[in-house]
């Protein structure tokens, strides 16, 4: 294969490190690019394993970004949230391919965790735990030793592996979740929408300043309840609400299109199958994509 047909074929697997890394789509573009452009500045025959050294140059982009963006992410305007992933409209179409693998490692808390660690630990562990790179491996890419790694890596999975989700609703029952939290909403009822969320369930909204957003999480079952039905009434206010129940970031949810803007809900559920945490996105810089 030539160059760019190389490149192509290991895109995907570039985007979804990326993306894990950095929590945006958009940043993981601009580095998955940044890679291209270096990638196509060489004579790929004198590459001996073209995967590894693209994983290599897109991990150390991602470090670079990692650390810039944490300035930037510590100013922002209330929750920060990733950029969220839509992956399907229709709940029962199956999961994509390769092109973001594992569902569970893309859930908004798992991506929270994540952007809880130091940008060194954040790419071992990602490398290793999530895209089986041998620590050998890691410490040629990162210029540590290979004991560094292992250590960084420790750290981050004490950190990380409390986030994965516990229990994975089927797609069935994801639809079912999603359509029941729309029907609620819709008709304004309060104890049906209750109902399907956990006593100390939790709902963190971003507007990145932009939209309107709750400023800090809203804990609790009922102040969640009467802070959805207020934001669906405002926005009634403006003119017609459409929704979609989705996948986002292999969570049930929902796409919500508004006169003033799209919000993107994924729901964590519970070993009961009740939602416990509510992700929303309404920051109309991180839904161009889903708007589009």
């Amino acid at each position: 294969m030539n160059g760019e047909a190389i490149f192509e074929a290991e895109r995907p697997r570039l985007q979804g490190l990326a993306y894990r890394m950095l929590g945006t789509l958009a940043d993981a573009e601009d580095a998955v690019q940044e890679a291209w452009l270096r990638w196509s500045r060489i004579d790929p025959a004198t590459v001996a394993d073209p995967r590894a050294w693209l994983v290599r140059v897109t991990s150390r982009l991602c470090i670079d970004r990692l650390r810039s963006l944490k300035a930037r992410r510590e100013d922002y305007v209330g929750p920060w949230l990733p950029e969220p992933l839509v992956e399907a409209a229709d709940l029962a179409a199956p999961p994509p391919g390769e092109a973001m693998e594992r569902a569970e490692d893309l859930t908004v808390a798992f991506l929270l965790a994540l952007e809880r660690l130091s940008p060194l630990e954040r790419a071992v562990f990602v490398l290793h735990d999530l895209f089986a790179t041998d620590y050998a491996e890691i410490a040629r890419m990162l210029g540590r030793n290979e004991a560094a790694c292992r250590q960084l890596a420790a750290r981050a999975r004490a950190h990380v592996e409390a986030a994965r989700p516990r229990y994975r609703l089927d797609e069935a029952e994801a639809k079912r979740l999603a359509d029941a939290f729309l029907d609620a909403v819709r008709s304004d009822d309060a104890a049906r929408l209750g109902a399907l969320l956990a006593e100390e369930a939790v709902l963190v909204s971003d507007g990145g300043g932009k939209a309107i957003a709750a400023l800090r999480p809203i804990l609790g079952r009922d102040r969640i309840v009467r802070f959805l039905l207020g934001l669906t009434g405002k926005l009634r206010r403006h003119g017609p609400v459409e929704a979609v129940p989705a996948r986002v970031n292999g969570l049930p949810g929902l796409v919500v299109r508004a006169v003033n803007g799209l919000t993107t809900f994924a729901f964590e559920t519970d070993d009961n199958g009740r939602i416990a945490a509510v992700y929303a996105v309404r920051n109309p810089d991180k839904l161009k994509r889903v708007a589009a």
